[in-house]
């Protein structure tokens, strides 16, 4: 069997943490890319307990370690769309993921809630491949 346990990296994106009862903003982690030639989020939602809740994906992008002066990133530069890793108050206990293809050297994603008044139980991962130096540590650091 090949091995991907060494040739991936894993970085927290959204640790987990208490349930989300508002509309507040969930803003990732800052994501460094140096040294890997490509990155996803993969995150997985918890029970939704809203009837009407929407929450909205943003992929952002920058070379400054503090994003200043961040960009949304073009969507020719992702894998897979930012609509399709939104998500509803009915897709409880689901997995989402979104690539990024792109130059910049830092990202960072933001989950929006609207209309959301129940849970939003919410938790990530940054996944990096393609490393410049293989075996990548174990445990991630």
């Amino acid at each position: 069997m090949r091995d991907l346990a060494n040739n991936l990296h894993f970085k927290p994106a959204f640790n987990p943490g208490a349930a989300v009862t508002d509309n507040t903003a969930q803003v990732s982690a800052i994501l460094d890319t140096y040294g890997y030639g490509s990155a996803v989020l993969a995150f997985n939602t918890g029970t939704l307990s809203d009837a009407d809740a929407t929450f909205t994906v943003l992929l952002e992008e920058s070379n400054d370690p503090a994003m200043a002066g961040a960009n949304a990133v073009d969507d020719k530069d992702m894998i897979g769309t930012e609509a399709l890793a939104s998500f509803r108050f009915d897709d409880d206990n689901e997995a989402r993921k979104l690539g990024y293809i792109g130059y910049k050297r830092y990202i960072r994603a933001t989950v929006t809630p609207a209309n959301n008044t129940g849970n939003l139980f919410l938790a990530g991962l940054w996944v990096l491949g393609r490393p410049t130096s293989v075996p990548t540590a174990n445990p991630p650091q």
